[in-house]
């Protein structure tokens, strides 16, 4: 299907204006099926996202500006998101013995072993979304996509 059927017009449209519409609607449908992957554990992209920045410190704390700079969905609500993650036991959050203003973040063991669990689902929607791609098709996409 193309996405003239998609979006229901007769007109053609025009490759720049059509190629921004496929992307989003292709944005749509990868977030649609990660987000029922992640549904099961009551987490959000951006909750899982925090908590793999954690699991990627390695025991080291972050605080909210390094999140934030990592985050793949750049948001001004990290705190937000931490707060979920802190009432779900995910994350624990202390002050810098150091510096009172600097709140530190560290994924606790229930954390890191729901986020093996989110891993496992988003593998297998991963494998659902790129079904129809082989190897070389999804490296051309790649390089395709850096030019952005």
């Amino acid at each position: 299907m193309n996405v003239e059927e998609i979006i229901k017009t007769s007109k053609e449209i025009p490759l720049e204006p059509r190629t921004l519409i496929h992307l989003q609607l292709v944005h749509n449908k990868v977030n649609e099926a990660m987000n029922v992957a992640l549904k099961p554990f009551e987490v959000s992209l951006q909750q899982f996202n925090v908590l793999r920045i954690l699991r990627g410190q390695q025991g080291k704390p972050a605080n909210l500006s390094t999140l934030n700079e990592r985050m793949v969905t750049k948001m001004s609500n990290t705190t937000r998101l931490v707060d979920k993650l802190l009432a779900k036991g995910f994350v624990n959050r202390t002050v810098c013995p150091s510096n009172r203003r600097k709140v530190e973040i560290v994924i606790t063991d229930n954390g890191l072993k729901a986020l093996e669990q989110m891993d496992s689902a988003l593998s297998n929607a991963h494998k659902t979304i790129f079904e129809n791609f082989d190897k070389k098709e999804l490296e051309l996409l790649n390089t395709l996509l850096d030019k952005f």
